[in-house]
């Protein structure tokens, strides 16, 4: 029986030994498939298949690789997330898989009759990869594929022997391949690896991508959704770099020098800017003001006279004469902006005055409707009075601030930032001030008996404009209850109504002072310093004067910039800890695969130390070997022979010297075949290991 399988097996070989094999390099990160012999992969996508439905339909379809961007106009992507065949660096989904290698050999052309393969295929997995992954990944390739041999060797080992080949390492060496999910450490002597004395760490370029993408999140929220993984993995790639030194390039970030202003990269977000509305101008303003006066005067000339209640009522305005005074001052802004003389102002503020006629005449030279009519004008000439009085004191209030804008500007040009510290000061005090008026106001300044706070009539949190109102109100009422309600038949009482008028107000405590200094402050505060943020003040009490405006949006604000993340975010390959993997890095992880291999041979550990290989697509950034030298002669004894160098193509040199490896004479030597399977079955996999010398 042996001797008959013997020759089957040379006619296996002799079956497929003018076939080119298919070289197939599957990584966490990308698959990359082609024919052995060529330099380069014929096909490479990532790892990952999607099943999105259909808008419309609602169909499923499975998606390899990168999405087209086409397709969202047609498919939902957003709710299924990408899924990937691989646990860290093993593949234990092999219904994505399938779906993987199904869509590389279509696209690479290798479709045999009734979907049967006859090429033997050689693909790459990690190091010290487990029996079970292996034999799934041989039953997936024999049974529903019908490759008839099938070939495993680890990536990292023929990177390194193709990189051998080429001069760039010796054959006593270590391999570092910080990977996409994890990091490993081989060293290899005499040109081969050796497996016992491997390390390995959880960390790789993923961690690195997903903890850039959560920094940026946290520092721009408001643009998280620009953040996709594949723009940022474009931003790690372009602009990380490792610092030789963290601790220091993080101090020269903190103090904010010019050094570390060069070093942060802007990436500048699509912005449009808004149209810029121009203000009209005074013929404008006066066209505008002219049809105003012209239809004010034609609708009230329409309006009868029993109507008129009606009309004021629609149009907001109190009383006849307040519309003539607004059209009053309207016709002065025109004169104002036609350059006419001011003659007729005096006229105007004659009739002005002659609105109320009755009010100065005594009430026994009046009729009983005169004395009705009197009362309505003493009323509407009292709310007029108080609204010129509220008008003449915000003119006050501007003046005065504007004086005091103009000092403060004036000590500013003197000195700038004695003059900031002393105005955020100023702010904090009056913040404290006005808020602790405010619980005054709400609690009361007394204790309700039981030592708490609070408690307090309402009387007690008034001031006095206030409490003095409310006992002429309460006096008021009293004598309106004794007999006929006779108020406002006297003069006196017109006196009295004024004196219980909000308009008389005057707070003794001056709590108004201080909540204008505070917008002032608060206002100056926003025009000299960008780094300002006012605090809000809920409730109802916040005037909508003093409520603060959203500044527009500026060009500065759709820009995202890369500083302290440049380097923080690779960091994490040497310090796994930054985001809780408590785990080496790699500089550790070759002091331990030294000590593993022999703790006494220092030749054997020199000449390790003497050719490091790194490869792997995490290897990219820039300073990563001066990091790992300095690393490394740290735990070395001193002169000790330390060598690092890149692979030349970190990314493809695994790829390339596996097809160097399954286009040579004694290639077919080295695979299991379809009746190995079937006659040995899992335990010779288990005992499989390539042979790298050729």
């Amino acid at each position: 029986m042996p001797f008959v399988s013997q020759i089957k097996r040379q006619t296996d070989y002799n079956l497929f030994s003018s076939t080119t094999p298919i070289v197939i390099d599957n990584g966490a990160s990308n698959f990359r498939i082609g024919w052995a012999g060529e330099n380069d992969p014929r096909v490479i996508f990532r790892n990952i298949v999607q099943r999105p439905r259909h808008k419309t339909t609602g169909e499923t379809v499975s998606i390899v690789g990168d999405h087209d961007t086409t397709l969202l106009k047609y498919f939902d992507c957003s709710r299924s997330g990408p899924r990937s065949a691989f646990d860290s660096n093993v593949v234990y989904q092999f219904e994505i898989m399938e779906y993987i290698l199904d869509f590389g050999f279509d696209r690479l052309g290798a479709n045999g009759s009734e979907n049967r393969l006859i090429i033997p295929v050689l693909i790459t997995e990690c190091i010290l990869n487990p029996v079970q992954s292996r034999s799934k990944m041989a039953e997936l390739l024999f049974e529903t594929y019908g490759v008839p041999s099938v070939a495993f060797g680890v990536d990292a080992a023929f990177s390194y022997k193709y990189n051998q080949q080429h001069g760039i390492c010796d054959k006593d060496g270590l391999a570092i391949c910080p990977g996409f999910t994890t990091t490993h450490v081989i060293p290899f002597i005499d040109g081969e690896p050796v497996y016992k004395g491997c390390s390995r760490t959880n960390i790789g370029g993923y961690h690195v991508t997903d903890y850039l993408k959560q920094l940026l999140s946290l520092k721009y929220p408001h643009h998280m959704a620009r953040f996709t993984w594949e723009k940022v993995e474009d931003l790690k790639m372009e602009h990380c770099y490792i610092a030789t030194d963290y601790a220091s390039e993080a101090r020269l970030f903190q103090k904010g020098t010019k050094e570390a202003e060069e070093k942060t990269r802007c990436w500048q977000l699509p912005w449009v800017p808004p149209p810029i509305e121009e203000p009209p101008s005074e013929e404008e303003i006066a066209r505008k003001a002219a049809i105003k006066e012209r239809q004010g005067q034609t609708q009230l000339e329409k309006v009868e006279e029993s109507e008129i209640s009606y009309f004021l009522k629609d149009t907001g305005y109190v009383s006849r004469q307040e519309i003539e005074s607004a059209l009053a001052k309207v016709t002065q802004s025109l004169r104002k902006v036609k350059g006419e003389p001011k003659g007729e102002q005096a006229e105007v503020e004659e009739k002005t005055d002659e609105k109320y006629p009755l009010v100065n005449i005594p009430d026994n030279m009046l009729t009983p409707d005169q004395l009705r009519e009197k009362r309505r004008q003493m009323f509407l000439k009292t709310t007029s009075d108080g609204r010129q009085r509220a008008k003449q004191k915000r003119v006050e209030e501007d003046l005065e601030r504007e004086r005091k804008n103009q000092l403060d500007e004036k000590k500013r040009l003197e000195n700038p930032e004695l003059y900031l510290g002393e105005m955020r000061t100023k702010y904090k005090e009056l913040c404290e001030k006005v808020e602790q008026r405010k619980r005054l106001k709400t609690n009361g300044n007394n204790s309700n008996g039981n030592g708490m706070s609070g408690g307090v009539g309402r009387g007690e949190r008034l001031n006095a404009a206030q409490r003095e109102r409310m006992r002429l109100l309460t006096t008021a009422a009293f004598d309106r209850g004794k007999g006929e309600d006779n108020f406002g038949a006297k003069d006196e009482d017109w006196q009295l109504y004024k004196l219980m008028s909000k308009d008389n107000d005057e707070d003794d405590e001056g709590p108004d002072e201080d909540e204008t200094e505070l917008s002032r402050v608060s206002s100056r505060l926003q025009e000299i310093d960008p780094t300002f943020v006012p605090k809000p003040e809920p409730g109802p009490s916040q005037s909508a004067a003093d409520t603060p405006r959203s500044r527009p949006l500026t060009k500065e604000d759709f820009q995202i910039l890369l500083g302290v993340e440049r380097f923080r975010c690779p960091e994490i390959l040497f310090h796994p800890n930054l985001v809780g993997i408590d785990q080496a890095g790699l500089d550790e992880m070759a002091g331990v695969s030294m000590r593993r291999l022999s703790s006494k041979d220092q030749v054997l550990e020199e000449r390790l130390t003497n050719s490091i290989l790194m490869t792997g697509g995490s290897c990219l950034y820039p300073g990563l070997s001066e990091r790992i030298e300095a690393g490394i002669r740290m735990i070395r004894p001193c002169g000790s022979p330390i060598k690092v160098v890149r692979a030349l193509d970190p990314v493809l040199d695994a790829w390339r010297g596996a097809s160097l490896y399954a286009d040579a004479v004694q290639f077919p030597q080295q695979v299991f075949s379809r009746m190995d399977y079937f006659e040995k079955g899992e335990d010779w996999l288990r005992r499989y290991q390539f042979q790298y010398t050729l």
